[in-house]
């Protein structure tokens, strides 16, 4: 009898244990809805649930412990340059994008993206905010695959600069007023009453609760302008901050943030209320690292918080590209999940391509991302070794971009950081790079080297708005001028949600 229970105990582990290493569903071509939230200039030191104590992101700090969380996700040193790298799979400058104005914010118009890929499956296709990847028509989202577009011009509300890179005129007031703003809603500028990163929201969720009622699969992209400058917010989410003695700097970009917060658990209850938590994935992250390392508290220069990192927004540096990304799809994801692997933005092209069942046609760009897709299904999984290649760019326009190449750039591997051809930092065991040991490893100096050259020499044919003349008009402008003389403005009419 006890060597037949035995047996039967040891049949049960041995068929626990075979049922364990079975790979889950698959993950591929289940085609989910993707809600990607992106917001602007906000780094890993601006969340409490990243050891902020000064800040409450109640709602991203729920959302962050039930979800996936990539904990090595990069991206690029500024804006244009990430959003380039997401939608078309590869390093930015291979699309020509080196800067954030003076015409080398434009994604190369040869690059298809991967919302183009997903409208053409049948999925609706969203984008509320910001774009930021050439103000000209051709370069606009409703021409490179958004089904619905819903957006500021420039690089941010209220920005102009010589050629076509500015926003519309009445944006333009006070550097940027974020109240009240006029908005491009597909083919019309529209009025809009209220603060630019709730009208945004709002736009979104009109959106996402249409194409449920409709039955039909989306990809909604809230790219918030907050929390860049200028630093504006409502007042009430200044006064706590005012009151501690803050200057009007972190008010207002604290209070922006703490609105971020407030409208993404409004998107956390509305899925929850439309039952759509099963069927989509909600991500969470930044386009760059954090920008504003001080402030002033009753006059006085105070460090903010900024989780450990020495540098932010524009550095080649850690600070400059590490990022938060926190994926949530119930039943799907696991939660409070860390993955350690390295990971980037280039890496949603064949990710959400893979998700939707899509096919990335022959003849496209040379993709740089891989698909996240065996990460997620097993946070586990191998994952060889990489390089990715960063460079903050912005030589100034007509110059020879070989003059800069070692300046302010950087090669990352799981384990190395290489920056500007002479540091290099043990990120296994120094992930805030406080000890330069290039002097201690020659020859992971040369591996990096040889594969940086390789790189620079392969991407320079490939930046084609080098040399692209200033626009002689403002798209945003001349658009805004017809219209307006044409039929006027109409007021933007919030979707009753």
């Amino acid at each position: 009898m006890k060597i037949r229970f035995s047996l039967c105990l040891l049949s049960v582990l041995v068929g626990c244990l075979f049922a364990a290493r079975l790979p889950a569903e698959s993950l591929a071509g289940s085609r989910p809805n993707i809600i990607l939230v992106m917001t602007d200039d906000q780094g890993m030191g601006d969340l409490s649930c990243m050891g902020n104590q000064l800040l409450r992101t109640p709602h991203l700090d729920r959302f962050h412990s039930i979800s996936t969380r990539f904990t090595d996700f990069h991206v690029s040193p500024t804006c244009a340059p990430t959003r380039s790298a997401i939608f078309s799979g590869r390093h930015e400058f291979r699309n020509g994008v080196t800067h954030t104005i003076k015409e080398r914010e434009r994604m190369a118009l040869s690059t298809t993206t991967f919302p183009q890929l997903l409208r053409e499956s049948g999925y609706a296709t969203g984008i509320f905010g910001k774009w930021h990847l050439g103000d000209e028509d051709a370069y606009q989202p409703y021409n490179r695959g958004f089904s619905e577009t819903f957006i500021h011009g420039a690089g941010g509300i209220g920005q102009a600069y010589t050629g076509s890179c500015a926003d519309f005129p009445p944006n333009r007031v006070a550097n940027g007023k974020y109240f009240d703003n006029v908005i491009l809603h597909n083919d019309t500028i529209v009025q809009t009453k209220g603060f630019c990163t709730d009208v945004f929201f709002q736009a979104a969720l009109g959106f996402i609760k249409h194409q449920h009622e409709s039955n039909t699969p989306f990809f909604a992209y809230i790219t918030t302008n907050a929390p860049h400058g200028p630093m504006l917010a409502p007042q009430k989410y200044k006064k706590r901050f005012r009151e501690l003695g803050w200057d009007q700097n972190l008010q207002g970009r604290y209070g922006m943030i703490e609105n971020i917060d407030d409208n993404f658990g409004i998107l956390m209850d509305k899925l929850d209320q439309w039952d759509l938590w099963d069927d989509t994935l909600v991500i969470f992250m930044t386009d760059n690292g954090q920008a504003g390392r001080t402030a002033k508290k009753n006059g006085k220069v105070e460090p903010v918080f900024t989780a450990g990192f020495k540098t932010g927004k524009g550095s080649p540096y850690e600070g400059g590209t590490h990022v938060p990304a926190f994926w949530r799809w119930k039943g799907k994801l696991g939660e409070g999940v860390d993955i350690p692997a390295l990971t980037a933005h280039i890496d949603l092209y064949k990710t959400f391509c893979a998700l939707a069942g899509v096919s990335i046609p022959d003849g496209v760009q040379a993709i740089d991302g891989r698909s996240l897709i065996p990460l997620l299904e097993n946070p586990k999984a191998p994952w060889p070794d990489r390089k990715l290649f960063v460079h903050r760019g912005r030589w100034e326009k007509g110059d020879d971009p070989n003059n800069s190449k070692f300046q302010n750039c950087a090669v990352r591997t799981q384990r190395w950081r290489f920056v500007n051809n002479e540091e290099l930092y043990d990120i296994s065991v120094d992930p805030y790079e406080a000890k330069d040991v290039a002097a201690d490893h020659p020859e992971v100096i040369a591996e990096l080297r040889k594969a940086y050259d390789q790189w620079w020499a392969e991407t320079v044919p490939l930046m084609v708005n080098e040399d692209a003349p200033y626009a002689e008009q403002q798209p945003q402008k001349v658009r805004y001028e017809k219209q307006l003389a044409e039929k006027g403005i109409p007021d933007w009419t919030p979707p009753a949600l």
